[in-house]
């Protein structure tokens, strides 16, 4: 199975560079296009067409065109050409910096930015801003659409961000993520609280066979995903909590893995459009209201990690943003 460019936010799909992937026996049988999909989350089966057509896929040297085709076990690689280039200009977007040197910056991302250009948020990024920030320093490893972005975060979480301003720090931070050396801790504010108290929940995630705008825990196909988890307040009844606040530290970083996690230990994120399923309790509705949540509250609190170039140990933290702070205000009162 393929490692992906790390991420624990919307569905950026890689480009100009050749995927490599394997299908397992028990994907064989089915359709190509489908089990390519499940393989390769960060590409849609409508793209995987498209490549197809334009024969970009291939196994063992053999082009593949026809979408329908039934899927065989074995190694495939799928040419994605590079992007159109973006050219994201420089936008004097305030930035909180927590730290910055000549080869890395690190800030506190707030909720409703993007992490870079996409679809829908071409402008107001963090790269928009960072262009502004860092001018030529910011190194273009990334791409000319995500210079300097080795990870990101969804758009509507709030939190702490890594990004390079030198090949050497864009080379070494890549290097950390794919290896999974780096400390990464969120709160989430939950409807109801995850049981156990504190687990680790280790599972395939994918898109989903009902909505392809969405990711899943598969059984089969995917890619695995691990989150440590804690409860670390509960709200409301002992024996029935109406909310919790929990942290979670990823050792995989994978597109929605917290969200989709705790939705499937029956406790998603407050306000979360996409994995909330189900209603809070009337108090827990009400002090959502109050505080003005309009998203996910889904903070990435905690970032560690030692320096590639001067191997230094940092370890940077963030306190809750103004609404989900308020939100476990009036919580804490149920």
């Amino acid at each position: 199975m393929r490692e992906a460019f790390d991420s624990d936010e919307d569905e950026t799909a890689p480009t100009g560079e050749t995927l490599r992937v394997t299908l397992p026996a028990e994907a064989a049988g089915g359709r190509l296009d489908k089990a390519l999909a499940e393989a390769i989350p960060d590409l849609s089966r409508a793209r995987l067409q498209a490549l197809m057509a334009e024969g970009r896929v291939t196994r063992a040297g053999a082009v593949l065109g026809d979408p329908s085709a039934k899927a065989q076990a074995g190694d495939y690689a799928i040419a994605v050409p590079p992007p159109a280039p973006a050219d994201p200009q420089p936008e004097a977007i305030p930035l909180e910096v927590l730290y910055e040197d000549a080869h890395l910056i690190v800030v506190d991302k707030p909720p409703g930015m993007a992490v870079h250009p996409a679809p829908g948020s071409e402008t107001g990024t963090l790269v928009n801003a960072l262009l502004a920030h860092c001018g030529a320093s910011l190194s273009g490893i990334g791409g000319v659409a995500r210079p300097g972005i080795v990870h990101r975060i969804d758009k509507e979480t709030s939190g702490i961000v890594v990004a390079a301003k030198s090949d050497a720090a864009h080379q070494g931070l890549s290097a950390l993520f794919a290896a999974h050396d780096i400390d990464r801790v969120y709160v989430a504010l939950t409807r109801g609280a995850p049981k156990p108290a504190r687990d680790t929940i280790v599972t395939r995630l994918g898109r989903s066979q009902s909505d392809r705008k969405k990711m899943a825990v598969l059984k089969t196909g995917g890619r695995e995903a691990i989150t440590h988890y804690a409860v670390e307040a509960s709200f409301g009844p002992t024996d029935r909590p109406a909310a919790a606040r929990v942290a979670c530290r990823l050792e995989t970083g994978r597109t929605h893995q917290i969200r989709v996690h705790l939705a499937s230990r029956g406790a998603p994120c407050l306000g979360d459009p996409v994995y909330g399923s189900g209603s809070p309790t009337p108090a827990v509705r009400a002090a959502i209201a109050e505080a003005g949540l309009k998203r996910q509250a889904l903070h990435a609190a905690v970032l560690g990690f030692v320096h590639p170039v001067t191997g230094e140990t940092l370890r940077f933290e963030s306190p809750l943003p103004a609404d989900m702070a308020r939100l476990e205000t009036l919580l804490q009162a149920l």
